[in-house]
């Protein structure tokens, strides 16, 4: 258990906040460690239907520690005490499979954005499924700033979302932008006034979790798989999920309602 996560659940939403206010919720490995464990067994709880990712305070999160980088760096590349090349490639690779958790879990996912998301932190932001981000956060990639080329899967989301010349611009420059520039940018689906970002958040949530769990899990394999695959991977994989969703109890207690003209109740089953 740590602090610097705080989980809780409520009506099918489990909200993962992550709770270092004091560095702008920026990532530890305590932070990492239990946002990995708490993704993973997230993904397979029948009663979670939408993962809500957000930051405690005014802050998303501001990517690693970068102090610690510092820290780290005063020994030296070569030092004989340090883990090696290899075992710190494989440490942070196992670490990024968050990234991929959030963006396959066959559930929803939503970033709430109420300021900084930076570096990791906005990589982890873009690997959701959607975002929604008060107008005036600001975001950036950063990590040309301290001259490293970046990781959780930013560059792979940041050039599907918004093409690649754009990714190159906001990678190279690090420019920051807005929540409300970043809408503009179709890097996240909404932005809204800082005040209402609770009340517009939550509605949202509570809408993605009235959803068919089942068939919002089976639409993102197909979604994802349309990122990177060939027309006929694509049309191969809506035919096994589009089959799969029919055998489903909310497809058929969905189909009845329409009949009845009635709005329908999904259960998730």
């Amino acid at each position: 258990m740590t602090d610097h996560l705080i989980e809780t659940f409520e009506d099918g939403i489990a909200t993962l906040t992550m709770n270092r206010p004091e560095a702008r919720n920026a990532l530890s490995g305590e932070m990492l460690e239990a946002l990995s464990e708490a993704a993973l067994r997230l993904a397979g709880d029948p009663k979670v239907r939408v993962v809500v990712l957000t930051g405690t305070g005014n802050a998303f999160c501001a990517g690693g520690d970068v102090k610690g980088f510092a820290a780290d760096n005063t020994r030296g590349p070569d030092a004989a005490s340090g883990p090696s090349f290899e075992a710190r490639t494989h440490s942070l690779r196992t670490g990024m499979e968050l990234s991929r958790w959030l963006h396959e879990m066959p559930k929803p996912t939503l970033a709430v954005i109420p300021g900084a998301a930076a570096g990791a932190g906005l990589s982890m932001a873009l690997a959701c499924d959607m975002r929604i981000a008060a107008n005036e956060a600001k975001m950036t990639t950063a990590f040309s700033k301290i001259a490293v080329s970046g990781d959780y899967g930013g560059s792979y989301f940041m050039s599907h979302l918004v093409g690649s010349a754009k990714a190159r611009e906001l990678y190279f420059m690090a420019d920051v932008i807005t929540g409300a520039e970043a809408a503009q940018l179709g890097l996240v689906n909404r932005a809204v006034p800082a005040a209402d970002l609770p009340r517009e958040a939550a509605a949202l949530a509570q809408r993605l979790a009235s959803l068919p769990t089942l068939a919002i899990g089976q639409m993102k394999k197909n979604l994802n798989r349309a990122e990177h695959g060939s027309l006929a991977d694509v049309l191969d994989s809506e035919a096994i999920h589009m089959i799969r969703t029919m055998m489903t109890e909310d497809h058929k207690s969905a189909s009845q309602a329409f009949v009845d003209k009635r709005p329908p109740v999904f259960n998730g089953r």
